[in-house]
């Protein structure tokens, strides 16, 4: 079987390493030390000082709608993971949709400011399979109408734009540590700012508001992350730069051998920063979509829609965003992973340029 994506698991001695100082410590959560020195060590990695461990990519998306004061409606892209939205509706926002550039995949700022009422407090855009947004664009809006800018980039870990860290972009940025992800501590993600007073907000939400015994600074839930899935994180730190390089060439490989074909490539926008950690075929029709993804499954190959469906037809929403729900309709992730071999990889590839010469 060929999924569309498989965890990577390191040597697990070197795992069980940090396991015989997590029992001689008996110290599993609560801010221990190995989240302590994970969370230095990412900081050092992503040349990003504000940074801070959450629980997972989900809540760090609350996190940062709760640490802005965020209220009322939050503009946001129907192309993501249901997260992006179910977030803003979680705290109480109204999520109002804009549709998406067809090359990029990514929220169109030019079709930003026709949706901006007096109810309007934030954007909130996602960098699509870890291609950063019009950053500048976004930003030259939301300093125009003062908004506040939130990042969703669960997928851009290693991901630079114009040579800096795309997480400098926006009031705050979130990341998806989750175990399918490029970098992953099992279950785990991370909020970046530049304020620091934003940061300190969310050091105190992310374990109940406490401020030393007995003291409490603010609201707050549990966001922690324990010491198991921080020493996952300090092992696969060691060789996230191989895995960064062997995704490209796998990304490479696809766009190489696909690139006659009739399928439509995301444009990146910053191709020297970007991590490669998804390639996305979007194809000519849903029934050339769906007639692909049945000859790859009859091969045990399974590549994933993603994003399907798109978010605006969510039952607690609603809206009509018509490039999104195109793509969302014909867009096909293919596996992408660093176990995959190359003729793993040439099967996938084969399959399908057989299947479109036969549509």
């Amino acid at each position: 079987m060929i999924p569309v994506t498989k965890p990577f698991l390191p040597p697990q001695e070197e795992y069980e390493k940090f396991l015989e100082g997590i029992w001689s410590r008996e110290w599993i959560t609560n801010n221990g030390p190995l989240v302590q020195d994970l969370e230095e060590q990412l900081k050092n990695y992503l040349g990003f000082r504000n940074l801070l461990l959450v629980g997972n990519g989900t809540i760090a998306l609350q996190f940062a709608i709760k640490a802005l004061g965020i209220s009322g409606e939050i503009i946001t892209t129907p192309f993501s993971y249901v997260a992006t939205t179910s977030s803003i509706v979680w705290e109480g926002c109204t999520p109002v949709f804009v549709d998406i550039d067809s090359e990029t995949l990514n929220l169109d700022p030019n079709k930003i400011e026709p949706a901006i009422t007096e109810n309007t407090s934030a954007i909130l855009a996602t960098h699509v399979f870890g291609n950063p947004c019009d950053v500048e664009a976004i930003k030259e809006i939301a300093d125009k109408h003062q908004l506040k800018v939130i990042y969703d980039a669960a997928h851009c870990f290693g991901t630079t734009y114009k040579g800096s860290s795309v997480f400098e972009w926006g009031d705050i940025s979130t990341c998806s540590f989750h175990a399918t992800k490029i970098f992953q501590t099992i279950e785990g993600g991370a909020v970046f700012s530049e304020n620091q007073n934003l940061m300190e907000r969310m050091y105190f939400m992310r374990n109940f508001g406490h401020d030393g015994p007995g003291n409490f600074n603010g609201l707050g839930v549990n966001g922690k992350n324990s010491e198991f899935h921080a020493a996952m994180g300090l092992v696969n730190l060691k060789y996230v730069d191989d895995l960064l390089q062997r995704r490209k060439h796998q990304y490479q490989r696809y766009e190489k051998e696909l690139k006659p074909e009739s399928i439509q490539m995301l444009k990146l926008t910053d191709r020297d920063g970007f991590n490669f950690a998804y390639f996305s075929a979007v194809f000519e029709s849903e029934a050339t979509m769906n007639r692909v993804k049945t000859e790859l499954e009859k091969k045990h190959i399974y590549a994933r829609r993603y994003f399907y469906p798109s978010l605006n037809n969510l039952d607690y929403v609603s809206g009509e965003m018509p490039i999104s729900e195109s793509v969302s309709a014909r867009v096909l992730c293919l596996p992408l992973y660093h176990q995959l071999k190359k003729e793993e990889q040439e099967l996938v590839i084969e399959t399908i340029k057989k299947t479109l010469r036969n549509v």
